[in-house]
């Protein structure tokens, strides 16, 4: 079986609300672009992956992975990842980490397709389902977050995590707020998103500390890792950081390992170059006894791939729902939902199992890069 076609199909995005998750996506709204990559194999097996998100349109990516990843791909044996994962990690500099993600989430789907099982069964399952936490976008008054939270907790869900207006004293009444509200027993997390000085976040992680939330994420800027080591001696509570760290690569993680900048690692099929990637560092993070929780994955499919990826692997306790809904799910027919329980459950079709809406893609296509 040999690879001999490589299409990109840019479709619309549109009527997106206006959202903000920090200072690193500002807010976004109204219109961007997707694109579904495909690959075509000589034996009629199709691979497919999203590229793109509501915050960052396709157009961003999809030049440099038509031109220098569609050439490493081509003529190739799909079956043969991990060969073809190195030979695109190559052309790093001159792509994205979102595009090789991409080609190697469409590689798995052909995988699990060809083998006729989903692709946690071809990783090792561990689980059929995790606990889900919601992950709010930026409001503009505690009472707000209050109510999310305690709508939230009402209908079931496992955890709370805030993503705070990013000035710090705000923050800790945030945070104040939420857990008076929710209770001591409810589990809540905060992500600051890089927004603080060592000062600040010094601050902000003794009040959460007190408060019993149960991670602090992304509190300095994504390279720091001289304060982060400080910061994790003044803490108690435990760290999450390198979700944005420089670089995809496993070995990129092992400074923050070596220097013991954080207690838990993070990424995700699209922000580290796909789940031959991820899976790479989750057990390295297994060999330290450290957990690596996955990132939202940026769009439908990318959050498909991200669950087999949990599923098959012991190190991660939640899936992430970034919410509004309508900011992070489109395109997808069977989208992953959230039960009663506060589940989210594994994916059984073969390969990736994301009901692609092929008719909306159609509707809305722009452009088609061969």
């Amino acid at each position: 079986m040999k690879i001999d076609d490589v299409t990109l199909t840019l479709f619309a995005w549109d009527d997106i609300p206006a959202t903000i998750y920090g200072g690193h996506t500002g807010e976004f709204k109204g219109r961007s672009h997707l694109g579904l990559l495909t690959l075509k194999t000589d034996e009629g097996v199709e691979g497919n992956a999203f590229l793109g998100s509501a915050s960052r349109t396709a157009e961003h990516d999809a030049g440099s992975l038509m031109r220098h990843l569609k050439p490493t791909v081509m003529g190739q044996n799909p079956l043969d990842r991990e060969r073809l994962w190195q030979g695109l990690w190559q052309s790093y500099r001159s792509t994205t980490m979102r595009a090789i993600g991409a080609v190697d989430v469409a590689l798995w789907d052909i995988a699990g397709k060809v083998a006729g099982l989903p692709v946690h069964q071809l990783l090792g399952s561990y689980r059929s389902s995790v606990p889900a936490y919601a992950s709010s976008p930026v409001h503009q008054t505690s009472e707000a977050y209050v109510e999310e939270a305690l709508g939230l907790k009402e209908r079931g869900w496992s955890a709370y995590k805030i993503h705070p207006p990013t000035q710090w004293q705000i923050d800790i009444e945030v945070c104040k707020a939420v857990r008076e509200a929710v209770g001591d027993d409810y589990r809540v997390m905060l992500d600051s998103t890089w927004s603080y000085r060592y000062e600040e976040a010094l601050r902000v992680g003794l009040a959460i500390q007190d408060l019993g939330f149960y991670w602090y994420e992304d509190p300095l800027a994504d390279d720091d890792i001289l304060n982060y080591v400080k910061l994790r001696q003044k803490l108690d509570i435990p760290i999450m950081a390198t979700e944005y760290a420089p670089g995809g690569h496993p070995a990129s993680y092992a400074p923050w390992i070596a220097e013991q900048a954080t207690d838990f690692l993070r990424g995700d099929v699209a922000v580290k170059g796909g789940l031959t990637s991820c899976l790479k560092t989750a057990h390295l993070a297994e060999g330290f006894r450290m957990n690596y929780e996955v990132h939202h994955g940026g769009n439908s499919h990318n959050n498909f791939a991200n669950m087999h990826l949990i599923m098959g692997i012991k190190n991660c306790e939640y899936f992430e729902v970034l919410l509004p809904d309508a900011s992070q799910k489109y395109g997808v027919i069977n989208e992953i939902e959230v039960d009663a329980d506060g589940l989210v459950h594994a994916p059984m079709k073969p390969g990736i199992g994301a009901e692609i809406d092929f008719e909306l893609i159609a509707a809305k296509k722009t452009d088609e890069l061969s």
